[in-house]
């Protein structure tokens, strides 16, 4: 089985930085995945859908959507199956739960999240 569990998260205030780490099981499964799969951060905010931020391919290109693009940076260690999000410049709107998972997404994979909160 692979389990995602994602840390880092907190309050921090408009303009600053948080870096979420998303940890992969260390057994085959979770090392397979990261061998083959795209990875990237999705959010959930309170009445909205969950939406991808951030997507890094196994060859390190990556995506961003407009709204946090040039302020987050996704990157990975596939050795340590670990997968992060380095976030600055945060604004109120970047309040969610932030989830890891493959780009497409697999069900099974959803962890808790870890909440990042932005206010002053």
């Amino acid at each position: 089985q692979v389990q995602l569990v994602e840390s880092g998260g907190g309050l921090v205030h408009p303009g600053g930085s948080q870096r979420l780490s998303c940890a992969a099981s260390r057994n085959i499964f979770g090392i397979t995945v990261f061998s083959i799969k795209d990875l990237g951060w999705y959010r959930q905010a309170p009445g909205n859908q969950r939406e991808l931020v951030a997507a890094i391919s196994l060859d390190g290109s990556t995506n961003y959507t407009d709204h946090v693009k040039g302020r987050f940076t996704i990157s990975r260690d596939n050795a340590k199956t670990m997968v992060y999000l380095q976030m600055n410049n945060l604004k109120p709107e970047d309040t969610a739960v932030y989830y890891c998972n493959t780009v497409p997404a697999t069900d099974r994979y959803w962890g808790q999240g870890t909440q990042v909160t932005v206010s002053s």
